[in-house]
């Protein structure tokens, strides 16, 4: 928590004009700084953020950055979505200037405490449901952050409110912790890590460099909630200090305060005292016909014990995650039609997150791979296809690459055409009995503006067929 700050007199110049972007324009304003934004996109959302940044008061650009203007300003706040080998970072790197993230700066004002969630799978399903279990243990909370534009604001647009809540829970990616400085959640979660994001960092080690910034600010009063399953997770925050507090399946963590499964039920140990919340198959995240979600456990936990800490009592814990639903475009079931149940997990655009969705599987299934190539290696999926897949239906600008990767292993139909095609051909291989899962493993810039898009797109050719 950031002691609260007022900009007259300041400039900010904002690179990148989406979500965030535009957050941080609507807060710098609100805090009295003068407003330079840009953006080398000049699409008819770009447009619209550009104009209502005008009418503001501030200046706004698309189709280019004024890189010596941007290098004047008094804080450089960077968007997600720029890359950090892009031109224009790079030539303020050689101006020797610095910049700072959405929720670095959006922190600066927040006047309540903190809970960051970050890692590679399960943190919008973590973030989502730590916020709804304090909501429902009567805990004033709001949720913001790097959740995706329909589920939550960035943390800048939550940082506006007034009166400020109890708690904000942030989901914080990589990029974002990347151009962090004075960002100290209160409690920071780590759900898991494995490869990912490739494409924009030069090895594993640089990526998990990023979300190990999470404990940069640490003190001995932070609260770390942290996967026992996952060795890489226990060793991300070094010799930080703060509290430890794990959650586990596959063994039952020592610390004080936990979240463990013992005899099929969750239960949350607080100050060394045990409480069981609830039997592990009334989970709403678990109990879906046709799969086996199980993967959503960890996040169960992570988002209990964070709850916990933060003040939800053990009664109200429990309550919420019984009231708990599913995400959107997460192992998502969006049609029952002609026998075949249909599956949407848009989210999963890495390759570990596509394969816990394959995993889950308890049908045949006809998986659909593709999209915008991430640099992983589509192979790693190879043997939960074997085991789960009848076929994979492979599309978009990846379409090549799994099928290098992957056609000495499984059955892979190499689709080239749009994605009303792409799914009617998965359908074609269907039978009976059979599920259809869209496991992307790829992010969905080759066709569509983000996953949810994709993810609403495959539900309404489910629905009305595709053919």
């Amino acid at each position: 928590m950031s002691e609260r700050l007022e900009l007259k007199g300041e400039t900010v110049a904002i690179i990148g004009l989406a979500q965030s972007g535009a957050a941080a324009a609507r807060l710098a304003r609100a805090r009295g700084a003068t407003i330079y934004a840009s953006d080398l996109h000049a699409d008819a959302g770009i447009e619209s953020v550009a104009a209502e940044i005008r009418a503001m008061g501030g200046d706004a650009e698309v189709g280019r950055h004024d890189v010596a203007r941007i290098a004047g300003a008094d804080t450089v706040v960077v968007s997600p979505g720029i890359r950090s080998d892009a031109p224009v970072l790079a030539q303020l790197r050689e101006r020797g200037v610095e910049w700072i993230s959405e929720p670095e700066f959006a922190f600066r004002f927040l006047d309540c405490p903190l809970i960051a969630v970050t890692g590679t799978n399960g943190k919008t399903t973590t973030s989502m449901l730590t916020k709804h279990l304090l909501s429902s243990a009567g805990i004033d909370a709001e949720l913001g952050g790097n959740v995706g534009a329909s589920l939550a604001p960035a943390l800048s647009t939550v940082t506006l409110r007034t009166p400020p809540p109890q708690w904000v829970v942030a989901e914080v990616s990589s990029y974002q912790l990347a151009a962090i400085r004075a960002f100290a959640p209160a409690i920071g979660v780590v759900t898991n890590l494995s490869p990912h994001h490739l494409d924009r960092y030069a090895s594993l080690a640089a990526y998990y460099a990023d979300k190990a910034r999470l404990f940069e600010n640490a003190t001995p009063a932070s609260r770390w909630v942290l996967n026992a399953d996952d060795p890489e997770v226990l060793r991300l925050p070094g010799e930080a200090p703060g509290r430890r507090c794990l959650f586990g399946i596959e063994r039952e963590p020592d610390t004080e305060d936990a979240a463990l499964v013992r005899d099929d039920r969750i239960i949350v140990r607080m100050a060394g005292r045990e409480h069981v919340l609830v039997e592990e198959g009334d989970l709403p995240l678990v109990g879906r016909p046709d799969m086996n979600a199980a993967h959503n456990v960890p996040n169960a936990l992570a988002a209990a014990l964070a709850a916990a800490l933060a003040g939800a009592s053990p009664d109200r814990n429990a309550e919420g995650l019984l009231g708990f639903r599913p995400l959107p475009h997460r192992l998502e079931p969006v049609a029952v039609r002609n026998g075949i149940i249909w599956i949407n997990d848009s989210k999963a655009t890495s390759v570990a997150a596509a394969r816990v969705g394959i995993e889950s599987m308890t049908r045949p299934t006809i998986v659909i791979v593709g999209g915008k190539h991430t640099g992983e290696s589509y192979g790693e999926l190879g043997p939960a296809l074997k085991a789960h897949a009848r076929a994979v239906i492979a599309y978009g600008a990846a379409r090549a690459q799994v099928e290098a990767d992957l056609a000495r292993q499984v059955r892979v139909v190499s689709v080239d055409g749009p994605f009303p095609v792409v799914v009617a051909e998965a359908e074609r291989w269907a039978r009976p009995g059979d599920a259809v899962l869209l496991a992307p493993a790829c992010q969905s810039f080759d066709m569509f503006a983000n996953y949810e898009e994709r993810g609403r797109r495959f539900a309404e050719l489910a629905r009305k067929g595709a053919a």
